[in-house]
């Protein structure tokens, strides 16, 4: 699930926990490095910093913009095709890193449509593959076969088995195929969220369909269903969809609690990479709190996530997809993965290195509930921009707003809390921010309304805050 989606570079993840970072150099043309600091995009609506800070990076590729746009949200910081690092005085974020940038689990747009098309085609090329194999293999009277022995008694699988939490969960999850009014497409994952017909799923896996294209869900029963996008939202990567004559029958998965997620609990996820449905492969949480960053698959939006990380294999394909805990319960939805650049099935994708990142179920849940019930997705912001230059160790307000905004928005939550142009944010509640894109991940963990602890630098001394986040509604 590499979070291939097109328009924006987007910077790589680190590969520990966020610590403070030479600040990433102005957003430039892909495979070109930044030569200078450019500002955060506003706050939702153009407002700069919406405490939308770009967690790590998980790589759709893309062409950053040299200055920021007036529009929202701003977009990530520049790095070279699969995260190599880049060359000059730019970086990603934080040059010292040097890692390849991780991409969605289902490609997209120009560069990103090829990659659609390519995950369809792997899909097809996997399968292909193993019916010839399997038909040499039977068209060979020389083999031998060997019979299991049915003298064993049955087998049985306890619930709390991988295989058996894998036979309940897969009924519950679909195949999604994505047209988009060009022909353009791509295989992306989704699950039953409730009875109603309603599926989520990454807004990458549908962003080609959302005006006037073809979406089709698939059970692993073989039932396919024509489906409609009721919601999406860009910055989160979350969408929904809904079944067109959805069964009674459905069976919707049974959410968890991804704050109690620990690293070392043990993961399952279900997709379909490279095309290849209803597989099903383990892990377990390596990490939580990853900063992750990437473009949304249509232009130069960007989406921001504060990831859990697991090793369990996703691939292009498995976007949207659920991230299982041992009992079934779903901790995520898989969306990005930090890869090498080489392809798999022969297709120039990029596979799975056991780098793999879900966004918490406690957030999309939160986002999956306001599409339904509204069509569009509530962020939640602080009200400041923030620079992306790599000498801040944090978070810092700049001297003017993106499109000439108030870097501060007046009566806003940052202005409320006294926060100035130049403070250097370093801390949202115990979180560490070593940079604008990390600030926003974190902040759009939380609600609007929820009050945040803020720690920040000015003249040299430290201060907090507390700030009551606001909330802007819609991605533009």
């Amino acid at each position: 699930m590499s979070t291939e989606n097109e328009g924006t570079a987007v910077p790589p993840a680190p590969s520990a926990p966020p610590v403070p970072v030479d600040a990433p150099a102005a957003p430039a043309p892909e495979g070109q490095t930044s030569q200078g600091p450019g500002p955060y995009g506003q706050d939702s609506q153009g407002q700069s910093a919406h405490g939308q800070g770009a967690p790590g990076g998980a790589a759709h590729h893309g062409v950053s913009s040299s200055a920021p746009d007036p529009s929202w949200p701003p977009p990530p910081p520049p790095t070279s095709p699969y995260g190599d690092g880049g060359s000059g005085s730019g970086g990603g974020w934080g040059s010292s890193y040097q890692q390849p940038a991780p991409k969605s689990g289902r490609g997209r747009g120009g560069l990103a449509a090829a990659l659609l098309v390519a995950a369809l085609v792997a899909g097809g090329l996997g399968g292909g593959l193993g019916y010839t194999l399997a038909k040499n293999n039977d068209d060979n009277s020389g083999s031998t076969t060997v019979s299991a022995s049915s003298s064993g008694g049955d087998v049985k699988r306890d619930p709390g088995t991988v295989a058996g939490v894998a036979a309940k969960a897969l009924p519950s999850t679909v195949t999604i195929e994505a047209e988009s009014t060009n022909g353009e497409g791509g295989t992306g994952t989704g699950f039953v969220f409730d009875k109603q017909g309603h599926i989520v799923t990454n807004n990458h896996v549908v962003a080609g369909a959302v005006d006037g294209g073809k979406l089709t869900a698939t059970f692993p029963s073989g039932k396919k269903y024509d489906a409609e996008v009721v919601g999406h939202a860009q910055g989160y990567d979350v969408a929904v969809i809904k079944l067109k004559d959805a069964p009674s029958d459905l069976k919707p998965l049974t959410l968890g609690d991804s704050d109690k997620v620990a690293v070392g609990d043990a993961t399952i996820a279900i997709g379909a990479p490279f095309g290849l449905s209803d597989t099903v492969t383990t892990g377990i949480i390596s990490a939580k709190n990853r900063p992750v960053a990437s473009s949304d698959g249509s232009g130069s939006q960007a989406s921001y996530m504060s990831a859990l990380q697991t090793d369990a294999s996703i691939n292009p394909g498995n976007s949207g997809g659920p991230l299982l805990d041992a009992q079934g319960n779903v901790i995520g939805i898989n969306s990005a993965i930090q890869s090498t650049g080489n392809g798999g099935f022969g297709t120039g994708q990029s596979g799975s290195i056991g780098l793999g990142f879900a966004i918490p179920i406690n957030q999309a849940e939160y986002v999956a509930q306001e599409l339904i019930k509204t069509g569009k997705p509530v962020y939640a912001k602080i009200g400041a921009s923030v620079s992306l230059d790599d000498s801040s160790d944090g978070a810092q307000i700049t001297d003017q707003g993106a499109g000439g905004a108030a870097p501060v928005e007046p009566g806003g939550p940052a202005a409320k809390a006294g926060l100035k142009p130049g403070d250097v944010i370093t801390k949202l509640d115990d979180r560490v921010i070593d940079s604008g894109p990390t600030l926003i991940g974190e902040i759009w963990t939380h609600q609007p309304g929820d009050k945040v602890t803020i720690t920040y630098e000015r003249g040299g001394k430290q201060h907090t805050a507390e700030v009551t986040l606001g909330s802007r509604i819609g991605d533009n």
